[in-house]
């Protein structure tokens, strides 16, 4: 077993990790050329201001009196200079959306899970064209742009990352920290010569990051007093800093200011996922070289902002996030980044046509020397008369572009010449696409065949292992033998074909995986003709029908990831299970309560996504309902026999009591102490962390008797989870338990029902001595339905509560019981440990499930390993890589979810074998009795 298991986990990785080669490779190219626009640039140096997590209608709506939260940006965007909305792409996290910004190109999804490190990737920026840089804010941000750089002329001054604490009193601080210091910086330079002359140098660029919002609007949500308050503080620090400016180059004319912002926030203070409030940034430009307001009669945006903002009559200039690192460059006379693949806004520039045309013609070149880069690469690695070019862009062609728009410049046909570069600029973009996703077809189905080869062995291992539905059979020696070689050659003369063409070690692995694997399925022949012949001989409507029902459900399963109502429908179909099947004849109380409590669960799919607003009377709620229930549940504790072990049981359970009662009063003063904006109290955040730790330890201690222990682990976690809770999710593991316990019983009746055998006495079912291994029996069609009620009752655990698939359903505020400083890799366990909870109750159930209905372990989860693995065939169709962030995050997660899932599932059957199973015994103490 163990040799299948590792294969089943090893075959899983690789299919894990292919669709991050097939879908989501990096995009980057090296090894162009710089290219520079020749004409001279209207501006000596670029003031950027990026105003981290501030919203496009955050900045630009006017207020309840008919005022700007932002009066000085507002008579900017009136007066002096061009505005609009910068387009955003996801996953919306400060620091894709940085490098849009800055170097131009949308960072790929692999370096998603780099998260907030340095560059994961090596990538050319503005700043690093710069002659020099000054950055000041987040040391999150500035180092990743100063680490890509040649040689040292890009300066970072950051504060401390402690600095960045959600429960601080204000955050607008680390606003004003950036300030102070920019004024001190330009103070000291009126007496540092060296200094003063580098400020004094062309193409200077000056970066103020301003993180104060996005910790504010994290902190209290974005429609709070104190988010409007630091848009205010930021306002008057950007008119400060501007006219300090202008002042001490003696208003030259020669600055251009940018604000901008990285990415929007929700409603409910989160980001990450594609939601226009996410994707939606301001971007206002002035100074040199920027287009002054233009007035207009009527413009048309299929959103109506313009009206809510009273804005109609000024020009909106949009653009996408990435379109910002060529108009800096271009401002400032540096060559465009070598990897953005943004396209200047021409609109925004107050220049002559020669120039614009100038511009936007080295701004196709720069983006078409990537094109014939990633063309080459292909080119290389590819057999001659397999490679297919991309047509629109044949060699002919570009030298035909660009003869054509020299041409047109020199005849200053300017107009002509700039439709003709964006024209360019759109083929090279689709181009570069093209060769990126090239092997795409190819790979996406070695991985298909492997599936299909995998689940195929399974359900062959399943039938031939777990049931009585085939003879044994001899299998002949001649004929594996020149099946071994038959497929020896195949995989020789794959390997020989990925040679050639020297493809990455990769492709070998993607490619050699269907070979083994088919190879054991068609081994097992003789096994498959003795049970088609024993099919046919059954009802032939049964078998269809039976396959028809298990399609249904693994369809269900597939559906409820995408709509979770989804769920909803499936437990009310199983709220009828009993009548359905007769089983409410014999255990009718049973049924009853199995019945009430599906509906109750099928409520939670309905309820909104986690963390629109914090409801924490139903958390102190449900922690209440929590004391009742266990207080009840002493009675059966009271009443056994053996004394000794009753005191040490009941010493385990008060603890555990008292730690429900601990958890729901540390949460309610959390979240009174945030409100008050006295911060996270010391004592509650060791609680809360004794809390965590000792719910691992206190189920081990507790009698290994069904219920006994199966109690004493939905204590442990409740506490847990409620200082993890923020609403009403916090009565969701109560009511799922609540259903797992009912399940138990549920499956003893049907056991009888079918009369596959006698009904053990639960009450005094012992784990520890429950897996002798002549008990287990034969598998059973009922036992089909066992495993889908597991996987669906897993999928309810997931989903149940929120859309785990989506990074901005995570409320940060469901950590404050634990900490409140920013820390992405803390938080991110906690909020892990909150999703494995429900999963660890769901297990626990299943193991008590086999143990009483007599089932080996393996052969039930063997059938969850075939339906998890059909499912996850369906969403390695389903993955995307274009269309909205949101559509391509969820489609990821939904694949590495359910891949996951089948790998997580050994780890929980592991997980619950050792909380069901084991018991750390208390030493005993020796009592003497006089006689």
């Amino acid at each position: 077993i163990p040799v299948f298991i590792l294969a089943g986990l090893l075959v899983h990785c690789v299919f894990l990790a292919s669709i991050f080669d097939i879908y989501f490779s990096s995009p980057l190219v090296h090894g162009m050329t710089p290219q520079q626009t020749p004409l001279p640039p209207p501006a000596k140096r670029l003031v950027l201001f990026v105003a981290d997590g501030l919203r496009a209608d955050s900045l630009y709506e006017l207020n309840s009196s008919n005022t700007s939260q932002a009066p000085y940006l507002r008579s900017i965007l009136e007066n002096n200079g061009s505005w609009g909305i910068s387009h955003t792409r996801v996953p919306t996290e400060s620091r894709p959306g940085h490098v849009a910004l800055i170097a131009g190109f949308y960072e790929d999804v692999s370096a998603v899970a780099k998260g907030w490190k340095e560059n994961p990737v090596e990538f050319d920026s503005v700043f690093n064209q710069s002659k020099y840089t000054w950055s000041w804010g987040s040391p999150d941000i500035l180092p990743m742009f100063a680490k890509g750089a040649t040689g040292d002329h890009v300066y970072t001054f950051c504060y401390t990352a402690e600095s960045e604490d959600f429960g601080a009193h204000d955050a607008a601080k680390l606003d004003l920290w950036v300030f102070d210091h920019v004024k001190s910086f330009f103070n000291s330079s009126r007496s540092n010569q060296t200094l003063f002359s580098a400020l004094n140098e062309e193409k200077v660029v000056l970066f103020l990051h301003l993180l104060g919002i996005d910790t504010n609007g994290h902190a209290h949500r974005p429609n709070s007093r104190e988010y409007k308050e630091n848009i205010k503080k930021v306002d008057k620090g950007i008119k400060e800093i501007a006219s300090m400016i202008d002042n001490f180059y003696g208003n030259d004319g020669k600055t251009a200011f940018i604000l901008t912002s990285d990415h929007g926030m929700t409603d409910w203070g989160s980001h990450g996922a594609g939601h226009p409030s996410e994707t939606l940034t301001p971007l206002i430009v002035w100074g040199a070289g920027v287009n002054y307001p233009q007035k207009v009669k009527s413009q048309f945006f299929e959103d109506n902002f313009l009206k809510e903002w009273k804005l109609e009559d000024l020009k909106r200039l949009d653009v996408n996030q990435a379109d910002i690192a060529p108009l800096m460059a271009s401002l400032i006379g540096v060559p465009f980044p070598l990897n953005s693949v943004g396209t200047l806004p021409l609109e925004y520039l107050n220049n002559s046509a020669h120039f614009k045309a100038e511009s936007i013609f080295t701004n196709a070149v720069q983006i078409l020397e990537q094109f014939k880069v990633k063309m080459s690469q292909k080119k290389e690695t590819t057999l001659s008369f397999l490679f297919t070019p991309f047509k629109p862009l044949s060699d002919s062609e570009q030298i035909n572009f660009l003869k054509k728009t020299r041409l047109y410049i020199q005849q200053q046909r300017y107009d002509e010449a700039v439709s003709l570069c964006k024209t360019l600029i759109n083929l090279a973009l689709e181009g570069l696409s093209y060769y990126h996703t090239y092997d795409r077809l190819f790979l996406g189905l070695s991985i298909a065949m492997g599936f299909v080869g995998w689940t195929t062995y399974v359900i062959l291992v399943i039938i031939k292992t777990h049931t009585n539905l085939t003879k044994t059979v001899q299998t002949n020696n001649k004929e594996s033998t020149v099946l071994f070689y038959g497929f020896a050659f195949v995989g020789m003369i794959i390997v020989f074909f990925l040679l050639i063409q020297t493809c990455p070690w990769t492709y070998y692995v993607y490619c050699l995986l269907p070979v083994p694997l088919w190879y054991a399925v068609v081994r097992e022949l003789p096994v498959i003709q003795d049970l088609a012949t024993n099919l046919l001989s059954l009802h032939i409507g049964q078998s269809i029908g039976f396959l028809l029902v298990c399609t249904l459900g693994i369809e269900i399963l597939v559906f409820s990831f995408f709509y979770r109502s989804t769920l909803t429908v499936g437990l009310l179909v199983f709220a009828g299970w009993p009548v359905i099947t007769q089983l409410w004849v014999q255990a009718k109380t049973t049924a009853l309560i199995w019945t009430l409590l599906c509906v109750l669960l099928a409520i939670f799919p309905l309820m909104p996504v986690l963390g629109r607003e914090p409801n924490i009377p139903l958390v102190i709620a449900a922690g209440l309902l929590t004391l009742l229930i266990s207080c009840f549940s002493l009675a059966p504790l009271c009443k056994s026999e053996n004394k000794y072990r009753n005191n040490e049981d009941m010493k385990v359970h008060f603890y555990q009591v008292l730690s429900i009662a601990l958890s729901t009063y540390v949460v309610s003063s959390t979240h009174d102490s945030l409100k008050n904006k006295q911060g996270l109290p010391v004592l509650n955040q060791i609680i809360s962390w004794m809390t965590l730790v000792s719910s691992s330890v206190l189920p081990l201690l507790s009698p290994t008797f069904l219920f006994q222990r199966l109690l004493s682990i939905l204590l442990s976690v409740m506490s847990t989870y409620l200082l993890l809770s923020t609403g009403y999710e916090a009565l969701f593991p109560l009511v799922l338990s609540g259903l797992m316990f009912v399940w138990i019983y549920m499956e003893q009746e049907a056991l009888q029902h079918y009369g596959l055998s006698l009904k053990p006495k639960l009450a005094v079912f012992n784990f520890a001595y429950a897996t002798d291994i002549t008990q287990f029996r034969q598998l059973h069609l009922d036992d089909v339905r066992r495993s889908f009620f597991f996987v669906f009752f897993i999928v309810t655990a997931f989903f149940g509560t929120g859309n785990i698939a989506s990074v901005n359903s995570f409320d940060p505020a469901s950590v404050y019981c634990f900490l409140t400083v920013f820390s992405p890799f803390t938080m991110g366990g906690l909020l892990v440990l909150k999703v494995v909870i429900p999963f660890v109750l769901v297990s626990c159930a299943f193991e008590a499930v086999q143990v009483t209905t007599q089932l080996s372990s393996k052969s039930l989860f063997l059938i969850v390993l075939v339906i998890s693995d059909i499912m996850a065939l369906h969403f390695f169709f389903l993955v995307k890589d274009y269309g909205s962030w949101l559509d391509i995050g969820t489609s990821i997660s939904h694949y590495v979810l359910v891949m996951s899932l089948t790998i997580f599932m050994m780890l929980m059957n592991g997980l619950a074998q050792l909380l069901t199973t084991k018991r750390l015994e208390f030493p005993r103490r020796t009592k003497h009795h006089s006689t």
